[in-house]
């Protein structure tokens, strides 16, 4: 099967501008009408999406990881806290800790993570589409459509 963020730059780039309409609009919409139909979009998109052939967040991005997570993994890998902090992340510019490297240390080459059960937070709630209060979350909705094909089907369906 192919890979669905085939491309996806380039349909990013052409939609730019449509995409950031839509979301100026859907600031309009009442907060629980949006996280209905974001939901409903959400489970349309995944339905056709499927994330082990694509994984593109995890080649692309880093989450943010919260302490929780990085004792979890920590715990997990058997290793310390400050070891795990010293082998896979870095504080980014708003000091929140990443991973050092892209893709994610813990991505299989079958798409599969290495750590699932383990994973960070920010990785089980991705791409935060079917999340409430989505009117809280259009800007990196937004961001999300160049990353994740399953958010850029999601805002062409509203710009529909």
């Amino acid at each position: 099967m192919s890979n669905p963020a085939e491309n996806l730059k380039e349909k990013f780039k052409k939609e730019k501008i449509r995409i950031t309409q839509v979301i100026r609009k859907l600031k309009k919409n009442t907060p629980r009408d949006l996280d209905y139909r974001f939901q409903e979009l959400h489970d349309e998109a995944f339905s056709q999406i499927d994330c082990l052939n694509c994984a593109n967040c995890c080649k692309t991005t880093s989450p943010i990881l919260l302490e929780k997570d990085i004792e979890r993994l920590s715990q997990h890998l058997k290793i310390r806290p400050g070891e795990f902090i010293t082998k896979y992340l870095f504080l980014d510019t708003d000091n929140l800790y990443a991973f050092k490297s892209v893709p994610c240390p813990f991505l299989g080459a079958d798409n599969y993570c290495t750590v699932y059960e383990f994973r960070p937070k920010a990785c089980r709630e991705y791409p935060h589409t079917n999340q409430r209060k989505m009117h809280t979350l259009l800007n990196l909705a937004e961001k999300n459509a160049e990353i994740c094909p399953a958010v850029f089907h999601i805002l062409k369906r509203f710009a529909e």
